[in-house]
């Protein structure tokens, strides 16, 4: 469903939307990553979610998927922006995750939740962790998932990674989009729990029928690029946090969970073994396992 939230319109997909019983239920607010749509959390996950008792929702970030693109604001220069920031300075972008936040905190507002257990993976790790930040009152708990502190001096991902992040399809046909995809998410997903690559074409193919917009991912890379200064601000963080990494991440190597997990007051770190920059059946039990008792902590504290 389409509702609106900090001035846009953002599609979200929420539990009380098909049983009305799940709207009186503590909520799980989960937040996707860099150019993903909400369809990309794993249905196993979700579903565990609501079993144990939560009413989960989970929506389209801005730019992406089903929700407002920003094409007015134009294609952002990658290359120029990366070399300014390589030699220290902060490239201008078109939003920042601070507007993402206020998105995130507005989907809370629209559906009239006051309080939320909030839950990121990689980019919306990030922006979990800027509504802890702007809104403890609201955080029941934060859980950043596979993400970073934006620290600079952190171990980046190898060149091969991001020259894959940032190449494009050798033309804009369906196969070739779909083969470039596929080939991307190998690259960074878990070395130990291999998708299938019938499977992986099947739910990419499924994405792309649904949503390609490339060019806001751009633009929300350079917010992630832009946003520099939340590293600093992380020790105001009050919510109980789980800090949760795969140990074989080759876009955002375990060290930058480390670090965030550092820089938390209290925050708990979890390091998944074979575990890379994707959601696989194994790793996901792993997380759950983590998840629910941190969530009932959070709730009895």
């Amino acid at each position: 469903m389409k509702i609106r939230a900090n001035g846009i319109e953002i599609e979200v997909e929420d539990s009380a939307q098909t049983d009305a019983s799940f709207a009186s239920k503590p909520v799980v607010l989960l937040i996707m990553g860099l150019g993903m749509q909400l369809v990309a959390w794993p249905p196993q996950m979700v579903k565990a979610l609501e079993d144990a008792g939560y009413r989960v929702v989970r929506f389209d970030n801005r730019d992406v998927g089903l929700s407002t693109h920003f094409d007015f604001l134009g294609r952002p220069k990658m290359l120029w922006s990366m070399i300014k920031f390589r030699l220290g300075l902060v490239p201008q972008a078109p939003y920042t995750l601070s507007d993402m936040c206020a998105d995130t905190l507005g989907v809370l507002d629209a559906l009239k939740i006051a309080k939320a257990h909030v839950v990121g993976v990689s980019m919306g790790g990030m922006i979990a962790q800027r509504v802890a930040i702007a809104a403890p009152s609201r955080t029941l708990s934060l859980t950043s998932i596979m993400s970073t502190s934006g620290a600079r001096g952190l171990p980046q991902a190898k060149p091969e990674i991001m020259r894959a992040l940032l190449s494009r399809p050798s033309d804009s046909s369906r196969e070739a989009v779909l083969k470039h995809s596929v080939g991307l998410f190998k690259a960074i997903g878990s070395s130990a729990y291999p998708t299938p690559e019938a499977e992986m074409r099947t739910r990419v193919a499924a994405s792309l029928e649904r949503s390609f917009h490339p060019v806001g991912t751009l633009r929300q890379m350079l917010a992630i690029v832009a946003d520099i200064t939340r590293a600093a601000q992380l020790a105001r963080i009050t919510s109980p946090t789980l800090v949760i990494h795969g140990k074989a991440d080759p876009l955002v190597p375990y060290p930058c969970g480390e670090d965030t997990a550092k820089r938390i007051p209290g925050a708990k770190l979890i390091g998944i073994d074979g575990m890379g920059h994707d959601l696989p059946p194994e790793p996901v039990r792993q997380i759950l396992q983590a998840l629910l008792p941190h969530f009932q902590a959070a709730a009895s504290r």
